[in-house]
């Protein structure tokens, strides 16, 4: 938590937190949305109250979308993470106040590369990015095995050949002995018998 690092332009970046995946992949999390609006929506009285807090509401975390894409966290050089950050708002009635009341909320935020998650949507979205970056790690894994299985391939065939090129050898002895021996003891005119 409180990581403290620099994106690409030098600016200095505090993300709330950081999440550790394996094979050091990184998901960035920001919690400072403002809730003071929504607050008073819980509180207001009249339905005029109401509409106009739930509008200062959204332009909270709008604006907070905006903030935060320009703070650029993903192009750190201490992160390996995907595009996007999430946006994390505590309290899920907030969360579902702000989505029913704008259905673009999701897709604004998508642009500019947020993902707004609340307490139910948080765990989810990370084992899909972990499920993700998996079976990316699969595929790595399977194009090692294919290449280190071509590797091997070549390395029998290699020895094949040289096995081919021993046996030549071993006929080729064979039958030199074979014509030295006539010539020395069991051939017509084998020097043994002159």
């Amino acid at each position: 938590t409180q990581f403290t690092t620099t994106n690409h332009e030098g600016k200095i970046i505090k993300p709330d937190a950081v999440i550790m995946l394996p094979d050091d992949k990184h998901i960035i999390v920001d919690a400072k949305v403002s809730l003071n609006a929504y607050e008073a929506f819980v509180n207001a009285s009249t339905e005029e109250d109401k509409e106009r807090f739930i509008k200062d509401h959204l332009l909270s975390v709008r604006s907070h979308v905006k903030l935060l894409s320009d703070k650029d966290y993903h192009s750190s050089t201490e992160f390996n993470t995907p595009d996007f950050v999430l946006l994390f708002i505590p309290i899920e009635s907030s969360f579902s106040v702000a989505v029913q009341a704008d259905a673009e909320l999701f897709s604004f935020a998508w642009e500019r590369k947020i993902v707004i998650v609340s307490p139910s949507t948080l765990l989810a979205t990370l084992r899909t990015i972990a499920s993700l970056w998996k079976q990316e790690r699969q595929s790595k894994n399977v194009m090692e095995i294919a290449r280190q299985g071509g590797e091997l391939y070549d390395k029998f065939v290699g020895f094949l050949d040289d096995m081919q090129k021993i046996e030549k050898g071993i006929e080729s002895s064979s039958k030199a002995y074979q014509e030295a021996l006539n010539k020395l003891s069991t051939g017509n005119g084998n020097i043994v018998k002159r």
